[in-house]
C-alpha cells in the first residue's frame, strides 16, 4: 500500500531525498509513484507539514 500526499505539502522535497526507491517526484506538490513505492514509512516521519499519510 502506498503513501498520499496531502494538500498539506509544501514542496519542500524532504521526502524526495529521503525516499529509498525514489517514488517520489515533486511539482506544485510531493507526489508517490505508488507501483515504485516500498511502503516503508520513511517520507511520512520526514515531512515537516504531516502531509504523508499512508493510504
Amino acid at each position: 500500500m502506498a503513501h498520499m500526499v496531502t494538500d498539506e505539502c509544501v514542496a519542500c522535497g524532504a521526502c524526495v531525498d529521503t525516499c529509498p526507491v525514489g517514488a517520489i517526484t515533486l511539482g506544485d506538490k510531493a507526489e508517490v509513484d505508488a507501483s515504485s513505492c516500498v511502503d516503508c514509512g520513511a517520507c511520512e516521519g520526514v515531512c515537516p507539514t504531516g502531509a504523508i499519510k499512508a493510504e
